[in-house]
């Protein structure tokens, strides 16, 4: 097994100090007794090779400290260094990959959620709201000839208005709904706790709201209107048939005339 090289300071630093301490040991065993043993023959020469014992200990415990503050403390800074940039750059990929699931999940234009999200929270929604057996209402909301904004206006415009109408629709919405961007001139609501004629209601004041826009177009002030599908899930379809469904009301409000509201 190789150690690191802070590792191996420290068993070198442990065995120095545990060298001093052997020979101070050795020094005190030197001297133990009574006082007047120390005029026995021989104790001089003990007493001689105590002072050269204490000399090399005092020795080498300074060579310990200097090999602890010019080798040992230098790693030991140099893993916290180590360590400091190490826990930055965790920091900052946790921060960047953050940011990147949000803008993975974000609709780059209006700042509102997009499919890839609502796809899954209306998956989740169902799943619990089928545990606890509360209604759970979808409105598919689309605007209406918004192409021929963008050929008449511009793109510029055509953006503004997709702004201008996301944050009507963010601004009218309760906390726990969801309210998504779909693609192009396509939003979504999942609108919980909410029966049929309730969401009737809330879809025609979204309604409503939208067609009192007014969205500077240059020379002159542009509105828009909407179509919106309804349906409320029936406890049982799939995600995907729920949206179907909703979806299918949308096209039949665009059949009937558009700026209205179908269920």
């Amino acid at each position: 097994m190789r150690f690191h090289k802070a590792e191996t300071a420290f068993f070198v630093f442990s065995a120095l100090i545990l060298f001093g301490a052997l020979a101070t040991f050795y020094a005190w065993s030197l001297v133990m007794g009574p006082a007047d043993a120390l005029y026995l023959p021989g104790r001089v020469e003990a007493i001689e090779s105590l002072q050269t014992l204490l000399l090399a200990t005092g020795l080498l415990l300074t060579g310990t400290l200097v090999f602890g503050l010019f080798f040992i403390l230098p790693q030991i800074r140099t893993q916290v260094q180590e360590g400091g940039k190490l826990r930055e750059m965790t920091a900052s990929l946790s921060a960047r990959s953050r940011n990147l699931e949000q803008a993975a999940l974000t609709d780059g234009l209006t700042g509102m959620q997009n499919r890839r999200y609502f796809d899954d929270a209306l998956k989740e929604y169902l799943g619990e709201f089928r545990r606890i057996g509360k209604p759970v209402g979808l409105m598919i909301l689309d605007l209406d000839h918004f192409k021929q904004v963008n050929d008449t206006y511009g793109h510029d415009v055509g953006d503004e208005v997709l702004r201008s109408v996301a944050k009507c629709l963010k601004g009218m919405t309760r906390y726990h709904d969801v309210v998504a961007r779909l693609g192009g001139e396509e939003f979504a609501i999942v609108a919980p706790n909410m029966d049929l004629e309730l969401l009737k209601r809330f879809a025609d004041r979204m309604r409503k709201a939208i067609a009192t826009l007014s969205i500077d177009a240059g020379a002159t002030q542009l509105n828009v209107t909407s179509s919106v599908g309804l349906a409320l899930w029936d406890q049982e379809e799939t995600a995907e048939d729920f949206y179907r469904r909703a979806d299918k009301q949308l096209y039949e409000a665009k059949r009937q005339g558009r700026n209205r509201v179908c269920a």
